[in-house]
């Protein structure tokens, strides 16, 4: 069984003052830069204590652009790849932005350190240097989704978007990519396994087999057709549910496992399934990206 820690306790947020950020380069980050060096506040850094999901906020820096240093230790078996959310505050503790960051394929009992940079921040706020951990989410690498850069060895690239949610609904885009040379065919809804925190299949849910089950209107509804994906082409599938929470015990999924068709190899993403109590998610058919 995978021990993958999640939950994320107040005694993690370690919040550092220090003086200036070394050079940064541009990484996959949003709102901000990472790398994986830890030029942030070098000289004066302050050790803080370690979180329970193995990540620790090092350093922060002051300045035009303030930074954070953290360090991200694994505890799975296998080489997982981290998406880290740190949130820079003002002196007051009032949210500024939050910089998303991606380490990927970390080794089992690797610690690996990396440095963000804060480029959005609201006029006033640039001196600031308080930073928290938000969230922490992982996935086992050979599963990490795919948005860009080298095509996989499926030859398709496979993600999620970061969805839209209107009044107690939600739908979040699987989207995938021919990126290799051939023709892709596909037919049908992907297949979806809910999974919890611990990377664990999550019981109870009911998934079917379009999001009209759900909710219309929200173009995950139709027949399952053909596709014929030539090399450069794209489709999509909704995954349609709603967040009611009346009684019993609401259900939260962040990750979602998904094969794209039969004897396709899984990949996982994480669409935050907060599922309430209504226990069911739709899914749509694959549809080519031009006909959204």
């Amino acid at each position: 069984m995978r021990r993958t820690r999640l939950a994320l306790p107040a005694a993690l947020t370690g919040l550092l003052l220090l003086t200036a950020c070394g050079a940064e380069s541009r990484g996959a980050a949003g709102g901000g830069g990472a790398t994986a060096t830890t030029g942030c506040g070098k000289g004066d850094r302050v050790p803080a204590a370690p979180g329970d999901d193995g990540v620790t906020v090092l350093a922060t820096g002051t300045g035009p652009r303030p930074c954070a240093a953290y360090s991200l230790t694994s505890r799975e078996t296998e080489p997982f790849t981290y998406t880290v959310t740190l949130q820079f505050l003002s002196e007051a503790g009032q949210a500024l932005t939050s910089v998303e960051d991606t380490a990927p394929a970390v080794a089992p009992g690797a610690t690996v350190r990396r440095t963000v940079t804060a480029d959005d921040l609201p006029p006033g706020a640039s001196g600031t240097a308080r930073v928290k951990v938000v969230k922490v989410r992982s996935v086992p690498t050979p599963e990490a989704p795919s948005e860009g850069g080298v095509c996989p060895p499926s030859g398709v690239r496979v993600y999620a978007d970061r969805g839209d949610a209107a009044t107690g609904l939600r739908v979040v885009g699987l989207h995938l990519e021919n990126c290799g040379t051939g023709t892709y065919r596909l037919q049908g809804h992907p297949r979806v396994e809910l999974r919890d925190e611990d990377h664990q299949p999550v019981e109870g849910v009911t998934v079917l087999k379009g999001g009209e089950a759900v909710a219309t209107g929200t173009g995950a509804d139709g027949p399952a057709l053909p596709l014929a994906l030539e090399p450069g082409e794209r489709a999509y599938a909704g995954l349609v549910w709603r967040n009611t929470a009346e009684a019993g015990t609401p259900v939260n999924a962040p990750y979602a496992r998904v094969w794209a068709k039969p004897g396709a190899a899984p990949v996982t993403v994480t669409p935050e399934l907060d599922l309430g109590t209504t226990d069911r998610l739709g899914v749509g058919p694959w549809k080519k990206e031009e006909d959204r």
